[in-house]
């Protein structure tokens, strides 16, 4: 179990060209799309893990979801994140967005899981992120270096390198989860290097097409897996030696499972539609549906739900999946967000001296 750790089709065809930007106050409902159908995977992802020991076809649907989904999450934010210079409404928003939902939820899944695992004595502890908090942690740091990658030569080789450096230190240890921010870290800094342009190729119709078989062969391949090597290489947490491999498979296994998980992260994106579809604005609330549905998660295993029989066998599979994709889905939605803004999107503007107006850009950052 992982460390207490997010369609329809475009039938439309593809302009040759890419339209022109839309104006910077208008969303792009393609991203939108992209997040909310990756957030739907987490959370099915999540509810999958007590159902892999009895079924070889959900742990290896697991590991094939497990390789894509948080890269899709992560390209997205790096690409979100390019204009990241450091001006002061930025800063802002990292403290706003990512540096204060970090201490609520930590606090808050300690709490819970005192509860939940039965570990009353369990500590509050701020430098080692607790379940789904890995991610706002690394974020943060991200977010702090874009200045450094946006200005180096090489910086996708560079990342990938550290990344490859990263899985032969067993010793790195559990301070803000470092060694699943540097293994994570070239897929930030691809999606800082993309451009509209990028999308726009991978959504081609003949991108589509090819990404029926490359799924489909990507999940026979994780059935053969199964037996032969653990899926804690997708969670990029734990060093070639913590996964009882030599030193040096760690330096062959990222490059590997970056361009596997790239190819699989591409043929996500091109099934993504980029028209306004209901759940769009669903994908503008993906943070609080990652942040919370752990809570559910979490207490489904305390309070027995996947004790029935039943639910271990593939009519189980199925109900969990669902249930899982409505759970989140309706975590995503605003009348969630409105009673929760205060915990997850903070107004601190108390908080922060007046500064000058800053260029619009700067909310699309924020807004990513």
């Amino acid at each position: 179990m992982p460390k207490p750790t997010v369609t329809a089709v475009d039938t439309a065809p593809t302009p040759a060209t890419p339209p022109r930007p839309a104006a910077s106050k208008e969303r792009d409902a393609f991203f939108d799309n992209a997040k909310y159908a990756a957030i739907v995977l987490v959370a099915v992802g999540h509810a999958w893990e007590p159902l892999r020991d009895g079924s070889r076809t959900v742990d290896a649907l697991y590991m094939l979801v497990y390789a894509f989904h948080m890269p899709a999450f992560i390209v997205i934010s790096g690409y979100f994140s390019r204009g990241f210079d450091g001006r002061p409404r930025q800063l802002r928003r990292l403290v706003t967005g990512l540096v204060v939902p970090y201490v609520v939820f930590e606090t808050a899944y300690t709490l819970f899981t005192r509860w939940t695992d039965q570990e009353p004595d369990r500590p509050v502890s701020l430098l080692d992120p607790l379940y789904l908090t890995w991610f706002l942690a690394a974020l943060f740091l991200w977010r702090l270096t874009t200045p450094l990658w946006r200005r180096v030569r090489l910086p996708l080789p560079l990342a990938l390198a550290m990344a490859m450096l990263a899985t032969l230190s067993p010793s790195i240890g559990d301070d803000l989860d470092l060694q699943r921010a540097l293994q994570f870290l070239p897929y930030f800094v691809l999606g800082l290097l993309l451009k509209p342009e990028h999308f726009w190729m991978v959504r081609r119709r003949a991108v589509r097409i090819a990404a029926v078989p490359v799924f489909a062969g990507a999940f026979v391949v994780a059935y053969w897996a199964v037996p032969r090597m653990t899926g804690s290489w997708f969670y990029h947490r734990d060093s070639a030696q913590e996964l009882g491999a030599p030193a040096w498979y760690g330096a062959v296994m990222t490059p590997v499972l970056f361009a596997c998980s790239l190819v699989l992260v591409a043929c996500f994106l091109a099934w993504v539609p980029g028209r306004r579809l209901w759940c769009t604005v669903l994908g503008t609330g993906t943070l609080y549906g990652y942040l919370l549905h752990g809570f559910v998660a979490q207490g489904s295993k305390y309070f027995g739900w996947y004790d029935a029989a039943w639910v271990q066998r593939p009519l189980g599979a199925v109900v969990v999946t669902a249930v899982a994709a409505v759970v989140v889905t309706l975590l995503c939605t605003p009348p969630v967000r409105r009673m929760l803004r205060a915990a997850v999107e903070p107004d601190l503007r108390w908080l922060f001296r007046r500064e000058a107006a800053e260029p619009a850009g700067d909310r699309a950052v924020a807004r990513g």
